[in-house]
């Protein structure tokens, strides 16, 4: 009974490790990354960066000034913004900003994430719009 509960103590340690987080320099993130911040948040200040390893996974957030979260993959690919304000339109794809512009004239975007096979945008009302990777809008999401 001890070992069993010494192996299963010590398997669930094991699996903990495997996620970790770790607070980088600005200059640990991929030069892809920073050209983007540099480009789409001119002024910004960046806070805190922390590098995410989650089973094989590996992340960076950017925390900024403004209070704006951004999620990169190992690439420094953007995949994710968050924001309490508008995000720049610089950030958004074409297609997606004019349906918003078009639809919802009196709101903003004030979060986008790329997925798989879609994007998502959430309005400054709380309402969820996806998109397909081409921009070509699917349904509003609950």
């Amino acid at each position: 009974m001890k070992r069993i509960f010494l192996l299963v103590t010590a398997f669930v340690l094991v699996l903990a490790s495997c996620d970790k987080e770790k607070v980088v320099s600005s200059n640990d993130l991929p030069a892809t990354s920073a050209s983007y911040i540099h480009t789409h948040f001119a002024g910004q200040q960046i806070l805190q960066a922390v590098k995410e390893v989650d089973d094989l996974k590996t992340t960076y957030k950017v925390y900024l000034s403004s209070g704006t979260k951004l999620e990169f993959n190992r690439n420094g690919e953007i995949f994710d913004i968050e924001s309490n304000d508008a995000l720049p339109s610089s950030v958004i794809p074409s297609s997606i900003q004019a349906y918003v512009t078009t639809n919802y004239p009196t709101l903003h975007i004030k979060e986008w994430e790329l997925d798989k096979t879609t994007q998502e945008v959430k309005l400054s009302n709380g309402l969820s719009l996806v998109f397909d990777k081409n921009g070509t809008f699917l349904r509003i999401d609950d």
